[in-house]
């Protein structure tokens, strides 16, 4: 019997129609039926234009990494990227660090910037980390934030893809989570003052690879970490063994793995993109007949590649949590996809339909100036002025002060902020 292809199309909605009332963009869904009886959902994607107001920070930035705080004091938050910060809401930019290009000049020395105040001052400073160095470090905002920042080295750990902060026993501890080649390790900051020190535990290598995550796997209140290759139980006790389940393989994975329970059924399912690759998936947990634990893996999105990033956050309005993803422009400049257009999106698991959703941030055009040798190629050259994408990172962060949540992206293509249509 041949596959039954159903397809169902939610209208577009006026833009006087609230924001909140409306389905989410992008609002085509492909359902192909792969054998009788199952019925697979994924995602069409539509022409419809973005809601979502783009604003620039700065077009001619080449960094992959963001942070917002308020670095100056002023009560506005301001934006950090790569060797500057820029001031809200105008955007000035202070140079004040030196971020050099890497062994491979199409990547900078800034693979993370992340906001803490890290010595306990009142000034907020960045922690970041560099993959070619193999350095994880805190960059220190001093009494005037457009003088020099000072670089303190944390660790020299191995070659990382990115790192975030995380309050991982819900203490309020900051814990920097690096996702280091060959290596399953985090930093937990014990001491703010007289003496900044952090302390270092290394779990069982066994989950290594690219990609990481978090999320309460086993739903014992206790925040798990996701590898690639599986997932690691945070102990009952802080200084206990952390056991590692090998449950499944991703394959290249985005930094974070999002553990959360997207369909409403009580337990922590699992979505990811495919740094290197094409994909957006998500795996669904469930429990057998003999009560183990079982994965069904299911696509998202399929459509583009570079899936290198993926940020967990309300961004309707409605209660429940969403998915911020889209591609990394140049994640390898060689790969399939590379000179695609850039996008953003958003993902909501619709409970009613058990369908996903899709809402469209941003999407540009593709790269019209691309060389063909890889090794030629720069995204401030190929692709047109303004074309946006996620980087190794963004900042979720209400921007304008409307009460909603806003998403400010960097990349090799520039820094923008995207202004949520909600309020």
């Amino acid at each position: 019997m041949s596959p039954v292809c159903l397809i169902r199309t939610i209208p577009h909605e006026e833009p006087t129609v609230p924001y909140q009332l409306r389905p989410l963009r992008s609002l085509a869904i492909l359902l192909v039926s792969l054998s009788v009886g199952s019925v697979a959902p994924c995602l069409l994607l539509a022409a419809e234009p973005s809601s979502w107001k783009q604003h620039t920070i700065n077009h001619r930035s080449p960094f992959e990494a963001v942070g917002v705080a308020d670095f100056n004091g002023d009560g506005k938050p301001d934006v950090f990227c790569g060797d500057a910060w820029y001031a809200g809401p105008n955007w000035t930019q202070h140079k004040v660090r030196d971020v050099p290009p890497g062994t491979n000049p199409q990547y900078h020395e800034d693979f993370a910037d992340a906001p803490l105040d890290v010595n306990g001052d009142g000034k907020v400073d960045i922690v970041t980390c560099a993959y070619f160095s193999r350095k994880i470090g805190w960059v220190e905002n001093p009494a005037d934030p457009t003088q020099a920042w000072t670089e303190h080295t944390i660790d020299l750990p191995g070659s990382m893809e990115t790192s975030y902060l995380l309050d991982l026993y819900g203490d309020g501890t900051p814990v920097l989570i690096p996702n280091v080649g060959g290596q399953v390790l985090f930093y937990e900051l014990v001491s703010r003052s007289p003496q900044v020190e952090w302390k270092t535990r290394t779990l069982a290598p066994q989950g290594a690879g690219h990609g990481v995550g978090h999320g309460d796997i086993n739903r014992d209140g206790r925040i798990d970490l996701i590898t690639p290759m599986g997932w690691y139980e945070q102990p009952a006790e802080r200084t206990g063994e952390w056991a590692f389940h090998p449950d499944f393989q991703l394959g290249t994975a985005s930094v974070e793995i999002i553990g959360h329970d997207f369909d409403g059924d009580g337990d922590t399912d699992i979505a990811w993109g495919m740094g290197h690759e094409f994909g957006l998936y998500w795996m669904k947990q469930s429990v057998d007949s003999a009560g183990k634990r079982t994965w069904t893996k299911e696509d998202i999105d399929t459509t583009f590649s570079q899936v290198h990033t993926l940020h967990l956050a309300d961004f309707d309005g409605d209660g429940e949590k969403e998915f911020v993803t889209g591609k990394r422009i140049y994640a390898h400049a060689s790969e399939p996809g590379a000179t695609a257009e850039p996008c953003l999106f958003i993902y909501k698991f619709d409970r009613t339909s058990a369908q996903w959703l899709k809402t469209t941030v941003y999407r540009g055009e593709p790269a019209p100036l691309a060389p063909i040798n890889p090794e030629q190629r720069d995204a401030l050259k190929d692709f047109r002025a303004g074309s946006a994408g996620t980087g190794l990172q963004m900042a979720l962060h209400d921007m304008d002060a409307d009460g909603d949540i806003d998403i400010v992206a960097p990349g090799k293509s520039g820094v923008y902020w995207f202004e949520n249509p909600l309020r």
